[in-house]
């Protein structure tokens, strides 16, 4: 079973399959299997910013709420609020 927390924790802008308008914080990707596994890993059709995101021990800790929290973190820190 996979942790899924960089499918959870941060917001998504680009459209996807299943997601068009891409995704909220905190929510739920529609493509993340139910073992926490991306559906659209090594299809052209996956966004690039997932393509890009390396796991490691920074960012994702020993445990999915530790990557939920330190994403989530990542996500509020580099923010742009208009």
């Amino acid at each position: 079973m996979g942790c899924g927390a960089c499918c959870i924790a941060p917001s998504i802008y680009t459209p996807m399959p299943n997601m068009p308008l891409g995704k909220k914080a905190g929510e739920r990707c529609l493509n993340l299997s139910d073992e926490n596994l991306c559906l659209l890993f090594g299809k052209p059709e996956r966004p690039d910013f997932c393509a890009m995101f390396q796991a490691e021990d920074s960012v994702c800790g020993s445990s999915q709420a530790d990557a939920i929290r330190l994403i989530g973190w990542l996500e509020g820190a580099t923010s742009v609020v208009g």
